[in-house]
Protein backbone atom coordinates (compact mmCIF):
# COMPACT_ATOMS: atom_id res chain seq x y z
CA UNK A 1 0.00 0.00 0.00
CA UNK A 2 1.55 3.48 -1.26
CA UNK A 3 -0.19 6.53 0.44
CA UNK A 4 1.15 10.62 0.89
CA UNK A 5 0.60 13.97 -0.16
CA UNK A 6 0.87 15.30 -3.41
CA UNK A 7 0.60 19.09 -3.66
CA UNK A 8 0.50 21.20 -6.59
CA UNK A 9 2.61 24.45 -6.90
CA UNK A 10 2.89 26.87 -10.07
CA UNK A 11 2.24 30.67 -11.22
CA UNK A 12 -1.81 31.78 -11.28
CA UNK A 13 -3.61 30.49 -14.46
CA UNK A 14 -0.78 27.75 -14.99
CA UNK A 15 -3.86 25.29 -14.76
CA UNK A 16 -3.69 23.61 -11.23
CA UNK A 17 -7.17 23.57 -10.40
CA UNK A 18 -8.16 22.16 -14.01
CA UNK A 19 -4.65 19.67 -13.07
CA UNK A 20 -6.62 19.07 -9.70
CA UNK A 21 -9.81 18.02 -11.04
CA UNK A 22 -8.57 15.94 -13.57
CA UNK A 23 -6.69 14.03 -11.39
CA UNK A 24 -9.68 13.66 -9.39
CA UNK A 25 -11.75 12.46 -11.80
CA UNK A 26 -14.42 14.91 -10.15
CA UNK A 27 -14.37 18.64 -10.28
CA UNK A 28 -13.41 19.75 -6.73
CA UNK A 29 -11.85 22.90 -7.50
CA UNK A 30 -13.26 26.20 -9.45
CA UNK A 31 -11.73 27.35 -12.15
CA UNK A 32 -12.06 30.40 -14.17
CA UNK A 33 -9.71 32.09 -16.84
CA UNK A 34 -9.10 34.89 -14.79
CA UNK A 35 -5.76 34.53 -12.09
CA UNK A 36 -5.92 33.89 -8.30
CA UNK A 37 -9.35 32.15 -9.19
CA UNK A 38 -7.72 29.54 -5.69
CA UNK A 39 -7.86 31.21 -2.20
CA UNK A 40 -7.57 27.79 -0.29
CA UNK A 41 -5.53 24.84 0.27
CA UNK A 42 -8.23 22.08 -1.41
CA UNK A 43 -7.50 18.72 -1.21
CA UNK A 44 -9.01 15.68 -2.71
CA UNK A 45 -8.43 12.27 -1.46
CA UNK A 46 -8.29 9.60 -4.51
CA UNK A 47 -8.56 5.85 -3.26
CA UNK A 48 -7.51 2.65 -4.47
CA UNK A 49 -6.84 -0.69 -2.68
CA UNK A 50 -3.44 -0.42 -3.85
CA UNK A 51 -2.75 3.63 -3.04
CA UNK A 52 -3.95 6.99 -1.79
CA UNK A 53 -3.04 10.19 -2.93
CA UNK A 54 -3.99 13.08 -0.81
CA UNK A 55 -3.79 16.10 -3.39
CA UNK A 56 -3.37 19.46 -2.48
CA UNK A 57 -4.67 22.28 -5.15
CA UNK A 58 -2.60 24.99 -4.26
CA UNK A 59 -3.17 29.33 -4.69
CA UNK A 60 -0.81 30.67 -7.20
CA UNK A 61 2.68 32.00 -6.23
CA UNK A 62 2.13 35.62 -5.70
CA UNK A 63 3.84 38.45 -3.93
CA UNK A 64 1.25 39.47 -1.19
CA UNK A 65 -0.36 42.64 -1.18
CA UNK A 66 -2.33 42.77 1.52
CA UNK A 67 -3.57 40.18 4.49
CA UNK A 68 -5.80 37.83 2.56
CA UNK A 69 -2.75 37.21 0.02
CA UNK A 70 -0.69 36.69 2.73
CA UNK A 71 -3.14 33.84 4.05
CA UNK A 72 -3.16 32.58 0.40
CA UNK A 73 1.02 32.18 0.28
CA UNK A 74 0.78 30.96 4.27
CA UNK A 75 -1.85 28.01 2.62
CA UNK A 76 1.26 27.43 -0.09
CA UNK A 77 3.76 27.19 2.83
CA UNK A 78 2.40 24.34 4.31
CA UNK A 79 2.17 22.41 1.80
CA UNK A 80 5.64 22.90 0.72
CA UNK A 81 6.45 21.55 4.16
CA UNK A 82 4.20 18.49 4.31
CA UNK A 83 4.70 17.41 0.63
CA UNK A 84 5.54 13.77 -0.38
CA UNK A 85 5.46 14.59 -4.02
CA UNK A 86 5.60 18.03 -5.39
CA UNK A 87 3.84 18.83 -8.65
CA UNK A 88 5.46 21.88 -10.60
CA UNK A 89 2.91 22.68 -12.86
CA UNK A 90 4.32 25.07 -15.93
CA UNK A 91 1.93 26.60 -18.75
CA UNK A 92 3.69 25.36 -21.98
CA UNK A 93 3.39 29.16 -23.01
CA UNK A 94 4.88 30.81 -20.19
CA UNK A 95 8.87 31.84 -19.60
CA UNK A 96 10.35 28.41 -18.95
CA UNK A 97 13.42 30.78 -16.92
CA UNK A 98 10.72 32.84 -14.86
CA UNK A 99 9.11 29.26 -14.35
CA UNK A 100 12.50 27.33 -12.79
CA UNK A 101 13.12 30.89 -10.82
CA UNK A 102 9.99 30.22 -8.75
CA UNK A 103 10.67 26.42 -8.64
CA UNK A 104 14.19 26.71 -7.25
CA UNK A 105 13.29 29.29 -4.62
CA UNK A 106 10.45 26.77 -3.13
CA UNK A 107 12.99 25.03 -1.48
CA UNK A 108 10.54 21.78 -1.92
CA UNK A 109 13.03 18.65 -0.46
CA UNK A 110 10.14 16.45 -1.47
CA UNK A 111 10.68 14.60 -4.90
CA UNK A 112 8.84 16.72 -7.67
CA UNK A 113 7.87 16.02 -11.34
CA UNK A 114 7.90 19.15 -13.49
CA UNK A 115 4.03 18.79 -15.11
CA UNK A 116 3.68 21.28 -18.47
CA UNK A 117 0.68 22.10 -19.12
CA UNK A 118 -1.64 23.13 -22.34
CA UNK A 119 0.34 20.89 -25.11
CA UNK A 120 -2.40 21.12 -26.66
CA UNK A 121 -1.94 24.97 -27.59
CA UNK A 122 2.06 23.86 -28.39
CA UNK A 123 3.97 22.35 -31.24
CA UNK A 124 6.04 19.34 -30.27
CA UNK A 125 9.37 21.16 -30.94
CA UNK A 126 8.36 23.56 -28.05
CA UNK A 127 7.64 20.15 -25.62
CA UNK A 128 10.67 18.64 -26.26
CA UNK A 129 12.79 22.00 -25.64
CA UNK A 130 10.65 22.30 -22.64
CA UNK A 131 11.28 18.42 -21.22
CA UNK A 132 15.32 19.31 -22.08
CA UNK A 133 15.13 22.96 -20.08
CA UNK A 134 13.44 20.87 -16.73
CA UNK A 135 14.88 17.68 -16.73
CA UNK A 136 18.04 18.65 -16.22
CA UNK A 137 17.21 20.81 -12.92
CA UNK A 138 18.47 19.34 -9.69
CA UNK A 139 14.75 19.42 -8.27
CA UNK A 140 13.37 17.41 -11.07
CA UNK A 141 12.74 13.82 -10.87
CA UNK A 142 10.56 13.59 -13.97
CA UNK A 143 9.02 15.32 -16.27
CA UNK A 144 5.29 15.22 -17.79
CA UNK A 145 3.82 16.50 -20.47
CA UNK A 146 -0.27 16.91 -20.01
CA UNK A 147 -3.32 18.97 -21.44
CA UNK A 148 -5.16 18.69 -18.04
CA UNK A 149 -8.56 20.26 -19.69
CA UNK A 150 -8.26 17.21 -22.58
CA UNK A 151 -6.93 15.01 -19.81
CA UNK A 152 -3.92 14.15 -22.00
CA UNK A 153 -1.27 12.66 -20.16
CA UNK A 154 -3.21 12.19 -16.68
CA UNK A 155 -2.91 8.80 -15.68
CA UNK A 156 1.06 8.70 -17.16
CA UNK A 157 1.44 11.32 -14.57
CA UNK A 158 -0.63 9.20 -12.16
CA UNK A 159 1.82 6.59 -12.55
CA UNK A 160 4.90 8.54 -12.16
CA UNK A 161 3.32 10.14 -8.94
CA UNK A 162 2.32 6.57 -7.36
CA UNK A 163 6.36 5.34 -8.25
CA UNK A 164 7.74 8.06 -5.77
CA UNK A 165 4.68 7.91 -3.27
CA UNK A 166 6.32 5.92 0.01
CA UNK A 167 4.69 3.15 1.32
CA UNK A 168 2.47 3.05 4.23
CA UNK A 169 -1.45 3.10 5.65
CA UNK A 170 -4.25 5.17 4.19
CA UNK A 171 -4.50 8.71 5.90
CA UNK A 172 -8.20 8.72 5.62
CA UNK A 173 -10.14 5.47 6.25
CA UNK A 174 -13.31 6.96 4.48
CA UNK A 175 -14.65 7.73 0.87
CA UNK A 176 -15.16 11.27 0.99
CA UNK A 177 -13.27 13.26 -1.70
CA UNK A 178 -12.01 15.64 0.54
CA UNK A 179 -11.67 17.03 3.86
CA UNK A 180 -13.83 19.90 3.39
CA UNK A 181 -17.07 20.18 4.41
CA UNK A 182 -19.93 20.48 1.91
CA UNK A 183 -20.61 24.30 2.78
CA UNK A 184 -17.14 24.98 1.56
CA UNK A 185 -17.63 23.57 -1.87
CA UNK A 186 -21.00 25.50 -1.82
CA UNK A 187 -19.42 28.52 -1.51
CA UNK A 188 -16.49 27.88 -4.06
CA UNK A 189 -19.41 26.99 -6.66
CA UNK A 190 -21.44 30.61 -5.81
CA UNK A 191 -17.74 32.41 -6.10
CA UNK A 192 -17.10 31.07 -9.45
CA UNK A 193 -19.87 32.07 -10.85
CA UNK A 194 -18.66 35.72 -9.82
CA UNK A 195 -15.07 34.88 -11.39
CA UNK A 196 -17.08 34.58 -15.22
CA UNK A 197 -19.85 36.98 -14.68
CA UNK A 198 -18.41 39.86 -13.08
CA UNK A 199 -15.44 42.18 -14.90
CA UNK A 200 -12.05 43.87 -13.44
CA UNK A 201 -12.17 44.29 -9.80
CA UNK A 202 -15.24 43.06 -8.22
CA UNK A 203 -14.20 38.91 -8.51
CA UNK A 204 -11.12 40.24 -6.50
CA UNK A 205 -12.95 41.96 -3.78
CA UNK A 206 -15.56 39.41 -2.84
CA UNK A 207 -15.70 36.62 -0.95
CA UNK A 208 -18.82 34.12 -0.07
CA UNK A 209 -19.75 32.94 2.90
CA UNK A 210 -22.50 30.06 3.52
CA UNK A 211 -24.76 30.40 6.22
CA UNK A 212 -27.46 28.17 6.10
CA UNK A 213 -27.24 24.62 4.62
CA UNK A 214 -29.76 22.54 5.71
CA UNK A 215 -31.11 19.38 3.82
CA UNK A 216 -34.86 18.36 4.06
CA UNK A 217 -36.81 15.39 2.45
CA UNK A 218 -37.25 17.30 -1.05
CA UNK A 219 -34.14 19.71 -1.39
CA UNK A 220 -31.56 21.57 0.43
CA UNK A 221 -31.86 24.60 1.30
CA UNK A 222 -29.02 27.25 1.34
CA UNK A 223 -28.50 30.90 2.56
CA UNK A 224 -24.94 32.73 1.61
CA UNK A 225 -23.83 36.06 2.08
CA UNK A 226 -21.47 37.54 -1.07
CA UNK A 227 -18.84 40.02 0.70
CA UNK A 228 -17.99 42.85 -0.93
CA UNK A 229 -16.10 45.78 0.25
CA UNK A 230 -17.90 49.04 -1.15
CA UNK A 231 -21.37 50.36 -1.94
CA UNK A 232 -20.82 50.44 -5.69
CA UNK A 233 -19.71 47.13 -5.58
CA UNK A 234 -23.14 45.92 -4.12
CA UNK A 235 -24.92 47.78 -7.12
CA UNK A 236 -22.65 45.80 -9.30
CA UNK A 237 -23.35 42.20 -8.07
CA UNK A 238 -27.10 43.09 -7.84
CA UNK A 239 -27.28 44.75 -11.10
CA UNK A 240 -30.56 46.67 -12.88
CA UNK A 241 -33.73 45.50 -10.84
CA UNK A 242 -31.68 42.28 -9.30
CA UNK A 243 -30.85 41.02 -13.22
CA UNK A 244 -27.07 40.33 -12.50
CA UNK A 245 -27.70 38.67 -9.09
CA UNK A 246 -30.72 36.60 -10.03
CA UNK A 247 -28.15 35.66 -13.23
CA UNK A 248 -25.81 34.28 -10.62
CA UNK A 249 -28.39 32.50 -8.43
CA UNK A 250 -29.49 30.48 -11.14
CA UNK A 251 -25.77 29.80 -12.40
CA UNK A 252 -24.69 28.55 -8.92
CA UNK A 253 -27.96 26.50 -8.17
CA UNK A 254 -27.58 24.12 -11.21
CA UNK A 255 -23.57 23.82 -10.31
CA UNK A 256 -24.44 23.00 -6.51
CA UNK A 257 -27.44 20.91 -7.98
CA UNK A 258 -25.39 18.76 -9.60
CA UNK A 259 -22.69 18.65 -7.13
CA UNK A 260 -24.79 17.60 -4.48
CA UNK A 261 -27.35 15.34 -6.88
CA UNK A 262 -30.38 17.03 -5.48
CA UNK A 263 -32.44 20.15 -5.54
CA UNK A 264 -31.77 23.22 -3.77
CA UNK A 265 -33.32 26.21 -2.91
CA UNK A 266 -30.44 29.07 -2.89
CA UNK A 267 -30.65 32.56 -1.24
CA UNK A 268 -28.48 35.44 -1.71
CA UNK A 269 -27.45 38.12 0.23
CA UNK A 270 -24.86 41.00 -0.29
CA UNK A 271 -23.26 42.59 2.25
CA UNK A 272 -20.46 45.48 2.27
CA UNK A 273 -17.54 45.37 4.73
CA UNK A 274 -14.75 47.84 4.21
CA UNK A 275 -11.52 46.60 3.52
CA UNK A 276 -12.19 43.24 4.83
CA UNK A 277 -9.63 41.41 2.74
CA UNK A 278 -6.93 43.30 5.33
CA UNK A 279 -9.12 42.70 8.27
CA UNK A 280 -7.88 39.62 10.26
CA UNK A 281 -11.38 39.26 12.24
CA UNK A 282 -13.03 39.20 8.91
CA UNK A 283 -10.40 37.09 6.85
CA UNK A 284 -11.43 34.42 9.89
CA UNK A 285 -14.67 35.05 9.81
CA UNK A 286 -14.45 33.89 5.99
CA UNK A 287 -12.47 30.57 6.69
CA UNK A 288 -9.16 32.28 5.31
Amino acid sequence: MKSGFVNIFGKPNAGKSTLMNALMGEKLAIVSPKVQTTRHRIKGILNTKDYQVIFSDTPGIIEPKYKLHEKMMAAVKSSIEDADVALLLVDIKDNLQEADEIFSSLGIKAPSIVVLNKIDLSDAASIEKAIHFFSEKKYCQKVIPVSAINHAGIQELIDAIISLLPEGEPFYHDDNLSDLPMKFFVGELIREKIFYLYQEEIPYHATVLVQEFKEKTTLTKITADIIVQRETQKGIIIGHNGSMIKKLGTLARKDIEEFIGGKVFLELFVKVRPKWRDNEIHLREYGY
